[in-house]
C-alpha cells in the first residue's frame, strides 16, 4: 500500500522539480482532485495527481485559444 503512495509522491516532486513555468493550473487542479479522491476512497494523492495533469491540460488549452483568438483580431486589423 505504501509503495504506490511513495512512487506517485516521487513521480510528483520529479514532475514539480523539472519546471515550475507548467504549474498554472496545476494548484486548483490537485486540490479538486485531491478532495473527491479522499471523499472516492481514500484516494486523496491518485486525485491530487489526476487533478494537477487535468489542470495543466485545461490551462495550456485556454491558451492556446487565447493565442488564436487575438491571431484572428490581430489579423483583422489594419
Amino acid at each position: 500500500m505504501k509503495s504506490p503512495l511513495i512512487a506517485v509522491t516521487a513521480a510528483l516532486l520529479m514532475l514539480g522539480a523539472t519546471s515550475a513555468a507548467n504549474a498554472k493550473g496545476c494548484i486548483k487542479g490537485a486540490v479538486v482532485g485531491g478532495v473527491a479522491g479522499h471523499y472516492a476512497g481514500h484516494h486523496g494523492v491518485l486525485g491530487a495527481a489526476a487533478g494537477c495533469l487535468y489542470g495543466r491540460h485545461h490551462a495550456k488549452e485556454q491558451d492556446k485559444q487565447q493565442q488564436q483568438q487575438s491571431q484572428v483580431n490581430g489579423q483583422g486589423k489594419l
